[in-house]
């Protein structure tokens, strides 16, 4: 039985998470749908629905063991006080808030706080894949999810160790004092074997060389602490979690993760249709208004009360409202302590189903909010009233009053910035950069940087920085959106300024240039060339004539825009350029145009929105707006733009 239920679901899954692509909606919430309609609630096509279960959970902990693997104890040193005060201020406000409630309600104030835990955690799972897909995890709102997130997931610890407490199973100060002594040494245990025993247990494995014994011995350590941690009265997934971030502070963490990702995304897939399979669609019909009342207050609370904890650590409000769409929804954490708390009578049947409804619901909406999150914060950050919020944070500019704008604007100040920054100080050319990291700022400052705490998405920010006197502005941010709203807020305020963005993906150039760009550094492009230079090199072939980087033109002048520029060995060249609006090539095959016999230069990719064809067919038609890849010597290049342009010489 349970293999024909796992066809079935997995058949679902696929088919349902199809369509939710080409609806270019995220897969999640395709596999809680999928979930739905299978269950008990919906056609009931999953006889085995607690075998299910039981593979769900397997799921859940692996899924929580390769978390932990990707956040080793160095991370919450570096997240620092986003870590315990964001985190602090988001759990401690939402668990008061939902307890109050919960209060008001009626319910008793074990019972109130109960509930309150419930409530503060969210999805691991759900925000950290979404973030991790959007590339945004090094972005200032990621990092901020990112700390608010890992903080949840220590409370949990104390969290589960409480329940039977609060449901009167064990008596007094001295359960609670027993709890937090729990806690305490599980948290003493996990740093000591991170430090010095697993690393050297697995420097011993490692030596033999045989990756059978390796990944045997990892899963060894995740199973033991599990177990270790059971003992000590928490659930396999917070044990599985620990493990992880054991794992992880050694030098094998990278590798354990490696060898856990494939079982992890199966058992991941059942896990949140298992979820879906939870939602009971009758507890909708009977209790719609109480049912709509849960989800909307907890969407629009945690996520209200996490943009406080943001703008309480001196984000922008377009970063803190991003955070609070991040952290709205309730957690797989909550399924967890819900059951264990229903099991000792602290949530009744009803409440169970109206709670499980509610949170899967929101659990649906996450990725949701991770996607549209970044159009509805920007808009909000612009109403009156909140913009007060960012004009007051742009106090860390005020020291450049009365000072001459400088000749470069450095946004973000990563690895990139930084080095920038170092050529220019080197080269005595004033410049001013702007980050969202404080303790990056405070140590730059230290050393003269001239590195400011700022949104470089902020008009003010911007006009304060110098951006309207600059000759060059430079764009090195982790966030696409962020990197697109930048220059076009830098364009506005510095129109006669050259604005250099960095962009991830080809497929994202054509939007940075139609906002205000003019030239756009693509890094997967960037990348490809460089290895092309080391193989040339390596195989001792003729070297490229100059550096593996762009040498970019008027992104204005006819006839396109010119993105990029590499030379390649043998005296090829590979540019990128924009077919413009009035171009002949417009609506025209790549057969008709006949490119590579008029011109000699060869068409080998072509982007539109953010899709890339590489290696066209013939027959595919070039539309005004797509960046086309071009391949040849400049006077084969040249010709071609010209043709793009104007068509073949002597038309009529």
């Amino acid at each position: 039985m349970i293999l024909r239920d796992l066809v079935v679901i997995l058949a679902a899954a696929v088919a349902v998470v199809l369509v939710f692509r080409r609806l270019q909606l995220p897969a999640i919430a395709g596999f809680i749908v999928a979930g739905a309609a299978l269950g008990p609630a919906g056609f009931g096509w999953v006889g085995d629905a607690e075998g299910i279960r039981h593979l769900a959970e397997i799921g859940v902990a692996l899924l929580l063991f390769t978390v932990g693997l990707e956040f080793p104890l160095g991370e919450l040193r570096r997240l620092g006080k986003i870590l315990t005060v964001g985190g602090g201020i988001q759990v401690g406000l939402t668990t008061a808030a939902t307890a109050a409630i919960a209060t008001a309600w009626g319910a008793g104030a074990p019972k109130a706080l109960f509930i309150g835990f419930l409530v503060a955690l969210s999805s691991t799972a759900i925000v950290l894949k979404g973030l991790t897909e959007r590339g945004e995890v090094d972005a200032p709102h990621g990092r901020l999810i990112v700390g608010m997130l890992l903080f949840q997931d220590l409370c949990v610890v104390p969290m589960i160790l409480l329940v039977p407490v609060l449901a009167g199973q064990e008596g007094g100060a001295g359960s609670v004092a027993r709890v937090l002594v729990t806690a305490a040494l599980v948290v003493a245990a996990t740093l000591v074997l991170a430090r010095w025993v697993v690393p050297r247990g697995l420097h011993f494995v490692a030596a033999s060389r045989s990756r059978d014994v390796f990944v045997v011995a990892v899963v060894l350590v995740g199973a033991a602490i599990t177990w270790m941690a059971s003992l000590a009265g928490f659930s396999p997934a917070l044990g599985a979690f620990l493990a992880g971030m054991v794992l992880a502070d050694s030098e094998y963490g990278h590798q354990a993760l490696s060898d856990s990702l494939a079982l992890r995304d199966l058992f991941t897939s059942l896990f949140f249709v298992s979820i879906g399979m939870l939602l009971d669609f009758r507890t909708g019909y009977e209790q719609p208004g109480m049912v709509a009342g849960v989800v909307a207050a907890v969407l629009l609370g945690k996520a209200a009360i996490a943009a406080f904890a943001g703008l309480v650590l001196r984000f922008p409000v377009r970063i803190a409202l991003l955070a609070g769409f991040g952290v709205a929804q309730i957690g797989e954490f909550s399924f967890v302590i819900a059951r264990q708390g229903a099991e000792a009578g602290l949530l009744t049947a009803g409440q169970l189903r109206v709670f499980v409804a509610a949170s899967v619901i929101t659990m649906f909406f996450a990725p949701l909010a991770l996607r549209f999150g970044p159009g509805l914060a920007a808009g909000a950050s612009r109403l009156q009233g909140l913009d007060r919020l960012d004009a007051a944070g742009a106090g860390g500019m005020a020291a450049r009053a009365g000072q001459p704008d400088p000749q470069v604007v450095i946004l973000g100040y990563g690895v990139g910035g930084e080095l920038l920054a170092e050529v220019l100080r080197e080269a005595e050319m004033p410049f001013v950069a702007l980050d969202l990291n404080a303790e990056r700022v405070r140590l730059a400052r230290r050393q003269g940087t001239p590195l400011y705490y700022g949104d470089v998405t902020s008009r003010e920010i911007l006009e304060r920085a110098g951006v309207g006197g600059a000759m060059q502005v430079v764009v090195v941010l982790n966030d696409p959106r962020a990197t697109l709203h930048a220059v076009r807020v830098a364009r506005e305020v510095g129109p006669a300024s050259v604005i250099i963005a960095r962009a991830r993906y080809v497929g994202e150039t054509h939007a940075l240039l139609a906002a205000g760009a003019d030239e756009v550094v693509a890094q997967e492009l960037e990348a490809s060339f460089t290895i092309i230079e080391r193989v040339t090199r390596e195989a001792r072939l003729p070297r490229p004539h100059g550096a593996a980087s762009y040498d970019r033109r008027d992104a204005v002048a006819p006839p396109g825009a010119a993105v990029s520029r590499v030379p390649l060995p043998a005296g090829l060249e590979v540019e990128s350029a924009v077919v413009p609006e009035d171009a002949w090539m417009a609506g025209r095959s790549l057969v008709d145009a006949d490119l590579r016999r008029l011109t000699g230069a060869t068409l080998v990719a072509f982007t539109r929105d953010s899709d890339t064809a590489v290696h066209p067919s013939p027959d595919e038609v070039l539309q005004a707006g797509d960046v086309v890849t071009l391949v040849g010597t400049e006077l084969q290049i040249s010709a071609a733009r010209a043709l793009i342009a104007s068509g073949p010489p002597g038309r009529t």
